[in-house]
């Protein structure tokens, strides 16, 4: 009875460690919020292998913001499937952006977009 006991402690543990809100819209605020930190290991997590060489690539490019908010609003999102498209603004940017999101594995991470990709909206 012990066993069952502990066993069932630690699938709840570790089912509560990985607990995290993993929409679209979570996912596109946590990739905004590693690139503008330069936190590469978080942005590696949320991002395809093509994405993160992309924002790799970016983050080397500009400086860092010098605001401590980002002030990160959603102002538009559309699911389709297993593509998700998030269209977001910050205090840091002057015109807003959008997140390309695709399912890999069951989770969603933003991936790059296309040069001529129609966007939903």
């Amino acid at each position: 009875m012990k066993n069952i006991v502990l066993i069932a402690l630690m699938l709840l543990f570790i089912g509560c460690a990985e607990t995290q809100d993993s929409s679209p819209t979570s996912i596109a605020k946590t990739v905004a919020e590693s690139f503008y930190q330069s936190d590469e290991e978080t942005l590696k997590k949320y991002t395809t292998p093509e994405g993160f060489a992309n924002f790799s690539n970016l983050m080397k490019m500009f400086a860092k913001p010098k605001s401590s908010e980002m002030n990160f609003k959603i102002i538009e999102k559309s699911i389709e499937g297993d593509v998700a498209w998030v269209k977001y603004s910050t205090s840091y940017d002057k015109i807003p952006g959008v997140f390309k999101l695709v399912k890999v594995d069951g989770f969603w991470k933003v991936t790059v977009r296309e040069p001529k990709e129609k966007l939903p909206f």
